[in-house]
């Protein structure tokens, strides 16, 4: 195995275990991806600070970092509602209702950016919207709250926005991206917070002992700068069909991890959902759909951010960069 794809497998690794760390940390989602977004963006911030300080494009592009800012708000409004349904739903559903989102985008796309609609994507389309029917209506037969459903599905159209708001930003890519982004999804995260629940939960001295700061460390630093900085430095050694494929262990991770280590039961009816799901971003990303490999122009790239991978239903050509 080359150095790439191990550094990028330890990626998907450490983003599919997101929602296992989260669940040891006894906070409101919202306390939990204010932290999570303060320290992934102390430690990229800093990180940038030091090495490509004198390289910003941010600065010079005014209209690209207002395209990333509002791309890194809709990042964190993502996140709170994912991690919300992490708390009342799951992992392993919210993942999988969550990755709803790249589909979404594949849906807009002829709409927004004048792309063509393949049959193989109507097909994926059609797929990945019974996988979802299947899972909402699990949840909504069973004794799952309807409220973290909506949160799962809500998380999933907040990626879509953060994913073509992104768009806008051809010049700004890799770890000053992703930087940027991540910041403003602390700014977003900090207001929604305020606006909610007034002060975070963990200024109470009572409520901060009781953390677990070694989960919050890991989830902040470690999965968010460290693994962002990992996923950036092996995508630009793969392949893009290595990606693709490869990418899949993400969402699969999140279900497997949350089967063994928090005892979620997988169901006949979830698993079928997963398949479905699967199933739409192998006809999305299949062959007969692909597009040739071609260099996009400013208005059909999506910056290559270390920490946002576009899973497989929307990666077309070596241009096309990736998530969370």
């Amino acid at each position: 195995m080359n150095n790439g794809l191990f550094t990028y497998l330890a990626a998907l690794l450490l983003f599919g275990s997101n929602g296992i760390i989260a669940a040891a940390i006894a906070l409101p989602s919202s306390d939990i991806v204010l932290l999570r977004t303060f320290l992934g963006a102390l430690s990229l911030v800093t990180v940038l600070a030091i090495t490509q300080r004198h390289k910003l494009q941010a600065p010079s592009r005014p209209r690209e970092a207002a395209a990333l800012l509002l791309s890194g708000a809709a990042l964190g409004a993502s996140w709170i509602f994912l991690f919300r349904a992490y708390q009342t739903i799951g992992v392993g559903v919210s993942s999988l209702l969550y990755y709803c989102g790249p589909i979404i985008v594949m849906a807009l796309s002829p709409l927004i950016f004048g792309e063509k609609l393949t049959g193989g994507k109507i097909a994926g389309f059609i797929a990945v919207a019974c996988g979802a029917f299947l899972i909402a209506a699990q949840g909504l037969g069973g004794n799952m709250p309807i409220a973290g459903i909506v949160c799962g599905i809500a998380s999933a159209f907040c990626y879509a926005l953060m994913v073509i708001a992104s768009k806008g930003a051809p010049h700004i890519e890799g770890l000053e991206n992703s930087a940027l982004q991540v910041s403003a999804a602390f700014v977003t995260a900090l207001i929604l917070t305020l606006f909610t629940q007034g002060a975070p939960s963990f200024f109470s001295p009572s409520i901060a002992a009781g953390i677990d700061w070694r989960a919050v460390a890991m989830l902040g630093i470690v999965n968010t700068g460290l693994g962002c900085l990992l996923y950036f430095s092996a995508v630009a050694k793969l392949p893009v069909q290595t990606i693709a494929v490869v990418g899949y262990l993400e969402p699969l991770s999140a279900v497997v991890f949350s089967a063994v280590l928090l005892g979620e039961a997988i169901t006949p009816v979830r698993l079928m959902g997963a398949r479905l799901s699967s199933a739409a971003r192998f006809f999305a990303n299949s062959p007969a759909n692909a597009q040739a490999p071609r260099l996009a122009s400013p208005k059909r790239h999506v910056p290559k951010s270390p920490c946002f991978e576009m899973p497989p239903a929307y990666i077309n050509n070596p241009q096309l960069g990736i998530i969370v």
